[in-house]
């Protein structure tokens, strides 16, 4: 696992080994997201829209929306909005502007309630509009005034012509019409040309600026609503632990495959037997309340150990280990005496370990050690013709492997095989003639127990 690839495999054997862990922390992490939401109140958001008659360019609508947006409209919005405790600085987080197809500037604004974001989108927009008209005419009031001196200028004009149209020769004479007609296509040319500058001049676009109504009132909660963070939150956890018990498989180096330890304790593999998963019976230290949360979790057994090929029944789970005596007979002379070598603190290879001394029957005869991996020490050979190694997988590390290995050579011990334990989940009955898994009629006994070296 630490060298391969990420399977679809390989998730499938966490959601399936860790299903209760996954589901307990995803309704943590639901449970996260409600306080959250509890922490962050619901908002609300509306939108106005102004409409800017004319034609525009694309950088003077951004011009406009960033006029809408800008702090003297925002505060002018605040000063006649006069919500207490509320000022221009926290309603400029509130409010946005974008432009929109066909001269559209829309204002959003968010609030607690949706009545306060209907009227704050409202006020703002309608502050915009009058800034911006502002803005157009300038403040300088002979400028403002300009235009309309120059219509009242251009109407005296026109009445000067009419004047000078009566005044003039009423009779058909050539002359008299040609002046009559001048006159008139100069009348004609000042009112083309006024209206012309009416539709030139941006005062007038701006000051024709319209709200489209009202905003509408919110119906529902802006984003991220409480489902949305309740959602959130169990998805987070949920893939959290997901990739922590990914990362955890990289960096674990632990050989979890039957070659791997038999390449670390430098034997061949004699094969691989079961035992029942009677954990609660037989570990009096998994019966306080941690470890009784983590059987509720799934969590006291490993995830990323290749799944074996299990028994069928008891009587499959007896023939393993009648082929491993079998294989022993067949590799060992006469007279066949070892030690059965068992991690100190591995439970299942200790059952193994005793049931396989229950089928051996005293051929090989065989005396249980256990021996601690932190300092490993066997008992020096005495009768023995070798030593048997009995453990789980996934259990130990390629270096607390070699350091048994390394035990048993300093006490002029062969590791003559490596026997590799698992468990089952079913417990069958279990044929009568044989004794059960832990009463071994072989003694077992620490690996201090006499000299020898670690």
């Amino acid at each position: 696992m630490s060298e391969d690839t990420i399977r679809l495999a390989t998730i499938g054997r966490i959601l399936r080994r860790r299903w209760r862990l996954l589901a307990t922390l995803a309704v943590v992490g639901a449970l996260v997201g409600y306080g959250a939401s509890v922490v962050f109140p619901p908002r609300y958001t509306t939108s106005a829209s102004v409409l800017l008659p004319g034609q525009w360019e694309e950088r003077e609508l951004l011009t406009q929306v960033d006029i809408a947006t800008s702090s003297t409209v925002i505060d002018r919005a605040a000063d006649e909005l006069g919500w207490p405790g509320v000022s221009g600085n926290e309603l400029r987080d509130r409010v946005s502007a974008k432009a929109a197809d066909g001269n559209i500037i829309k204002i959003s604004g968010t609030a607690g309630t949706p009545e306060r974001a209907q009227q704050l989108s409202d006020q703002v927009a309608r502050q915009f509009v009058t800034f911006a008209a502002r803005i157009a005419g300038g403040t300088d009031s002979d400028a403002a005034t300009a235009p309309e001196t120059l219509r009242q200028q251009v109407e005296e004009t026109n009445r000067r012509i009419t004047d000078l149209a009566k005044a003039a020769d009423p009779g058909k004479t050539v002359e008299s019409v040609q002046a009559r007609t001048s006159l008139e296509k100069l009348r004609t040319s000042l009112e083309e040309a006024m209206t012309k500058l009416d539709q030139a001049d941006p005062a007038s676009s701006l000051a024709g600026m319209v709200v489209m109504g009202p905003a509408a009132r919110p119906t529902g909660e802006a984003p991220p609503t409480r489902t949305q963070l309740i959602v959130a939150g169990a998805l987070l956890f949920f893939l959290f632990a997901v990739i922590g018990h990914l990362a955890a498989a990289r960096l674990n180096r632990r050989p979890r495959t039957e070659p791997e330890i038999a390449s670390a304790l430098g034997s061949s593999l004699l094969g691989t037997v079961d035992v029942p998963d009677e954990r609660r019976a037989h570990r009096p230290e998994d019966s306080g309340t941690r470890a009784s949360i983590r059987r509720l979790l799934g969590i006291d057994t490993q995830w990323d150990l290749p799944a074996p090929l299990r028994s069928v029944d008891e009587a499959g789970r007896q023939i393993r280990y009648r082929r491993v005596c079998a294989r022993l007979r067949d590799q060992l002379p006469s007279p066949r005496r070892l030690l059965a070598v068992v991690p100190d603190g591995d439970d299942i290879a200790r059952r193994a370990a005793a049931q396989l001394v229950a089928e051996a029957k005293g051929d090989p005869l065989l005396r249980v050690v256990e021996v601690s991996v932190d300092r490993p020490m066997v008992p020096d050979r005495d009768t023995e013709s070798g030593a048997l190694v009995v453990l789980s997988a996934g259990s130990w590390t390629a270096q607390e492997l070699a350091g048994i290995a390394e035990a048993c050579a300093d006490g002029r011990h062969e590791v003559v095989g490596i026997v590799v334990a698992g468990t089952v989940r079913a417990v069958e009955t279990r044929p009568s003639g044989h004794p059960p898994d832990g009463d071994a009629p072989a003694l077992a006994v620490r690996g201090h127990s006499t000299g020898g070296s670690a």
